[in-house]
């Protein structure tokens, strides 16, 4: 009798790598995620990374326990390693700004701000390249309590020239648009933490690939038998697995068709999509955009011309994470931990089983830019995206980084700021594995001429 499954299938194959050894304790956010299988059955990788990541008091991103980043926490992040970074961020919306003719009026909008580190340079940058005096506001999208007191005191930190109000904002669709303020928007490492549904396609079409526990390798979960149990690695008892249903879900139709690219994609593919991903880059589109909602626009053509007021005032914005301009799925692989997905798991600097102390490791999943940009429709100008190293050495890296190692007061000082800088641009490390898509409003007449600087054919690889 067939149970939906091939024998010895890839999928256990997978299982066997990716559950190593896991400690005998069970962390509070893994006693969540077994009681839910064991009362409901299998959890999708979504509901997997909310609960990691941002269970209101035990999750990775909102214990105040946990330090998230800078040199005592689990990762580091590019701000954090240079202020140079930051500054170059700040210089190409500057340009992007007089470009559209130096609105009077703009307002920051940053998501997942981590410890401020980015806003504050960008501002500071600002103030003195002359925007700052057009600065309303700055809006931070964050739903960390603790992240926000970090926030704010690292913004109120800084030296006073006149600092715009600071708004917390829980979702990004909280901030409406504004036909009056010109819109400057960045997104760096915050794509690549939102949930992602993993899907396999077989003959039948596309099915989600769920989380279950080995206790019960005979578990039932929407009519789809469960993989057997898998064999204990090193120390202690693998408690999560992978498991796939049986038959295509709602979910898996809905996200196999959320992207024409999907249709061509051969049997026995694997691939992540992120949902709230692409409803955030459309809620993005709609705040840089000048073009009036899909909705109002169709109303329009039927009634009389809206006033100029119901149009957006434009904007620019980054989007700066891991990932490229394609779906993932399992061609990316980790090899000090056996992982054959993008998911990954970082703890004290190095990749580890993302099953790993659920709700102690920070998870994440490679972007599909090429979504994002689906995700914005045809009323922006997208461009990239560029590896960050071709990024930051167009916009000017090498020339910046002299002028802090001359004014640096000794060769400790010199010998730190440099490798900061080498860092940041390493084409086997940070300077190839995160990618920088830029985005533009376009003038109500259409398209901007030309290319977008940095983001232009040149052989400089």
């Amino acid at each position: 009798m067939s149970t939906g499954f091939p024998s010895k299938s890839r999928l256990a194959h997978r299982n066997q790598r990716w559950n190593h050894s896991i400690a005998l304790d069970v962390t509070k956010v893994e006693k969540l995620v077994l009681d839910s299988i064991k009362s409901t059955g299998p959890l999708s990788f979504a509901t997997y990374m909310q609960l990691c990541l941002g269970h209101p008091t035990h999750g990775y991103y909102t214990n105040p326990e946990h330090f998230v980043f800078g040199t005592r926490g689990d990762f580091i992040t590019s701000p954090e390693i240079s202020q140079v970074f930051g500054e170059l961020v700040a210089i190409w919306f500057v340009s992007q700004w007089a470009a559209a003719g130096q609105p009077p009026a703009v307002r920051l909008v940053e998501l997942g701000p981590g410890r401020g580190t980015l806003m504050a340079d960008i501002l500071r940058t600002m103030s003195r390249l002359g925007l700052a005096k057009a600065l309303t506001g700055v809006h931070l999208v964050e739903t960390s309590d603790a992240l926000r007191k970090v926030q704010e005191d690292k913004l109120n930190d800084l030296p006073s020239f006149g600092l715009p109000k600071l708004h917390f904002h829980n979702f990004l669709s909280d901030i409406p648009r504004s036909p009056s303020e010109y819109t400057i928007l960045v997104a760096h490492e915050f794509f690549d933490a939102l949930p992602i549904h993993v899907l396999q396609k077989t003959e039948k079409g596309w099915h989600e690939v769920l989380i279950a526990t080995t206790e019960e390798p005979n578990t039932t979960a929407e009519g789809t038998e469960a993989e057997p149990k898998t064999e204990a690695v090193k120390v202690g008892t693998p408690r999560l697995r992978r498991v796939l249903t049986r038959e295509p879900s709602i979910t898996s139709r809905l996200l196999g068709r959320s992207s024409t690219r999907f249709d061509s994609l051969p049997v026995g593919t694997t691939i992540e999509v992120s949902p709230n991903s692409f409803r955030i880059a459309h809620d993005a589109g709609m705040l840089l955009s000048t073009e009036p909602p899909l909705a109002e626009a169709e109303a329009e053509a039927e009634a009389a011309p809206s006033p100029d007021s119901e149009l957006g005032a434009g904007g620019c914005g980054l989007i700066i994470d891991y990932g490229g301009a394609h779906v993932h799925g399992t061609s990316f692989r980790v090899s000090s931990s056996q992982i054959s997905c993008s998911l990954q798991a970082f703890k004290e600097h190095n990749q580890v089983d993302p099953f790993f102390r659920p709700g102690e490791c920070d998870l994440t999943a490679n972007v599909d830019f090429a979504y994002l940009k689906e995700a914005m429709s045809n009323t922006l100008d997208i461009h990239g995206p560029i590896s960050q190293g071709k990024f930051l050495e167009r916009m000017g890296l090498q020339l910046r980084v002299k002028g802090l190692v001359d004014a640096a007061k000794s060769e400790d000082r010199k010998k730190v700021i440099e490798d900061a800088a080498k860092r940041l641009v390493d084409r086997t490390g940070m300077g190839k594995e995160y990618q920088f898509m830029g985005i533009t409003s376009r003038p109500r007449e259409g398209s901007r001429e030309g290319q977008v600087y940095p983001f232009v054919q040149v052989n400089d690889s």
